[in-house]
């Protein structure tokens, strides 16, 4: 359902469920669509009316989408009390590793695995992932692997931004980093980042700790959400791609997602 007021919502109706286990973990996936593959991992609390708004735009725009649950209750309603239970969850599990710097996450080892079973049943042999909130990072870690062309790294919240090394730190080990930065320089790997320019969960140091290793292969897109903004947008503005959108022409959150499709289209046709 979408209507100009309020953020694109869907449900799971069309998309084929099957369990998938990698890396030593297992979780649920959704797969809807034909053409370029792409991964979609959900922000937190998990698998929302609202990611799931985001995951038939995209299936809309001609691609292949596989949407891995790795938290939540797919097609739960977020309120305030859901978010807290799960950010709880989340704090003290090893697959996650919510407060860790320089750290390798158990999860992003089995993004890579759900990427390249994508990739291998695509056109393009290659795939894009999208991470958002609390994923945000693990988009640019699946890149270690090369079946991953294209990274959208969405407001990134991992680690949770506790003290100056973790606000800097881009949610992944500097190991995953050096390979990504390889992939860069030299396999024409590419990552589109997008925040809010006043979210305090996902801070502008983090983005410049990645352009300072991916240069010109990290394009940046920094929605307006200080106090006036002629987006409308409130200081808390968070979800780039999903609850701040609104189905108006010029609506910022909005030309956002477009230059998603955009990039990703780009990058998984050049692959």
């Amino acid at each position: 359902m979408t209507t100009a007021s309020a953020a694109p919502t869907a449900t799971l109706d069309g998309w084929a469920r099957s369990t998938f286990s990698a890396a030593g973990l297992t979780h649920d996936r959704y797969e809807k669509g034909s053409g370029p593959g792409v991964v979609l991992i959900p922000e937190l609390p998990g698998l929302t009316p609202q990611v799931l708004g985001l995951a038939e735009h995209l299936v809309a725009e001609g691609f292949t989408v596989v949407v891995p649950s790795p938290f939540g209750t797919p097609e739960r309603e977020q309120t305030g009390g859901y978010l807290l239970r799960t950010v709880g969850r989340i704090c003290v599990s090893a697959e996650f590793r919510a407060f860790a710097v320089n750290a390798k996450r158990p999860v992003t080892a089995y993004l890579r695995a759900v990427a390249a079973d994508l990739a291998a049943r695509t056109p393009a042999g290659t795939v894009g992932v999208i991470g958002m909130c609390f994923t945000g990072g693990f988009a640019l870690a699946a890149a270690v692997d090369p079946s991953v062309a294209a990274s959208v790294v969405s407001q990134p919240a991992a680690p949770f931004p506790v003290g100056a090394a973790r606000r800097a730190d881009p949610g992944f080990s500097e190991e995953e980093m050096d390979a990504v930065a390889a992939r860069a320089a030299n396999d024409g790997f590419c990552a589109l980042g997008l925040r809010f320019s006043a979210d305090r969960n996902s801070p502008r140091e983090r983005f410049e700790t990645i352009a300072a290793r991916l240069g010109d292969a990290f394009e940046v897109i920094e929605l307006d959400s200080s106090p006036g903004n002629p987006g409308g947008f409130s200081r808390s503005a968070h979800s780039v791609l999903t609850s701040e959108v609104r189905e108006t022409p010029g609506h910022p959150a909005l030309e956002a997602r477009t230059r998603v499709v955009e990039f990703l289209r780009e990058r998984l046709s050049a692959s």
